[in-house]
């Protein structure tokens, strides 16, 4: 992906994986999948991947960066070339993004929204139209369609107006947000393990004994589905009711109660005890709800738990005021094993 993402752990993948390890047997289950760095890593090591999130945006950006080229011929277009090559010569148009998400929209609702000009909204709309209508003619896979439309999200990203995420947008356009939206093929994988997706509630994510699950829950009160509210659109291709000033799709059934301080906690140890796994990997971060010895505390009683810190990484800055104060945040990778006995002594390991 070529945009940042709120808890993204692209600058820590090659710790995590370290303690992933080479694929025996089960599953890498995904739950949080997010944008995928971490499933990408698991795949790479010859794990099959189950990759859930709550929001379709998000399996649809992970899927698409495990790929490879046997699973993306594009027989109907000529090959992916070919087809990237169409979808950037194919007609405008004034559609739902062009009505609601550029300068346009003050004629519809009297405000001015500026996530991108009204040329390169018209140039989003033209592009997933021709996705859809090559998938009804059935000129493209599933997997071929979510390829492309996570190729769309780094295309639109490129030229947004926004500070890092789609929570809202800027008064004044920025340089990259005047470029002309182009899209751009991918360097697919020669080789991928097998991929499963779902987009369900984190809680109803199957899991069995011999499965690594990995779990990188919301650490803040930012919720995912209101900052990536334009790409939950995109991926869904639909025209929601959008209100206010950013123009938010609704939302709020998909909040999530990691997101809140006071649920947190509760949420996150129901999860660890209803996961079948034996083996479990956390991430989670100084910045988060819950104090780092509040969760090690909370997590003694589900087998031996090993604290791995992961070092500091600069905390997501969202504006200047953010930016001026801004700090760094520790990252912990918590592993908990079953298969020892939850008497064994806890170990900290440190870095």
């Amino acid at each position: 992906m070529t945009f940042r993402y709120i808890g993204s752990k692209s600058r820590l993948v090659d710790q995590i994986s370290t303690h992933i390890g080479a694929h025996t047997k089960g599953v890498f289950v995904d739950a949080f999948c997010g944008t995928g760095a971490v499933a990408e890593v698991a795949s790479n090591l010859g794990w099959p991947v189950r990759i859930n999130d709550h929001l379709i945006s998000a399996t649809i950006a992970t899927q698409a960066r495990l790929v490879s080229t046997r699973q993306a011929y594009f027989l109907e277009l000529g090959g992916y070339e070919n087809a990237i090559r169409k979808l950037n010569e194919c007609p405008s148009r004034k559609g739902f993004i062009w009505r609601e998400y550029s300068p346009a929209s003050a004629a519809y609702c009297g405000i001015e929204r500026r996530y991108f000009t009204e040329a390169n909204a018209e140039r989003i709309d033209g592009i997933r139209k021709m996705i859809d209508d090559w998938r009804l003619q059935s000129k493209i896979s599933t997997t071929e369609e979510r390829l492309l439309i996570g190729d769309l999200f780094s295309a639109l990203n490129r030229v947004a107006n926004i500070a890092g995420t789609f929570g809202c947008f800027l008064a004044k356009w920025t340089p990259q947000s005047q470029e002309h939206l182009t899209m751009r093929s991918r360097e697919l994988k020669p080789l991928s393990a097998p991929v499963e997706v779902s987009t369900t509630d984190v809680f109803s994510v199957h899991t069995s004994p011999e499965d690594l699950v990995y779990y990188d829950p919301p650490y803040t009160k930012r919720q995912y589905a209101s900052y990536y509210h334009i790409l939950e659109t995109v991926a869904l291709y639909d025209e929601p009711v959008v209100e206010g000033v950013a123009g938010l799709r609704p939302w709020r059934h998909n909040a999530s109660d990691f997101c809140y301080k006071v649920r947190a906690l509760k949420a996150l140890t129901r999860l660890i005890g209803n996961c079948a796994a034996n083996r479990i990997l956390l991430s989670y971060s100084s910045e988060g709800h819950i104090r780092i010895d509040e969760l090690e505390g909370a997590l003694e009683g589900h087998g031996q738990v090993r604290m791995h810190p992961l070092g500091t990484i600069g905390r997501y800055r969202p504006n200047k005021v953010a930016s001026d104060g801004g700090s760094k945040v520790s990252e912990f990778l918590v592993e908990i094993n079953r298969l020892e006995t939850a008497t064994t002594k806890r170990q900290i390991e440190f870095a």
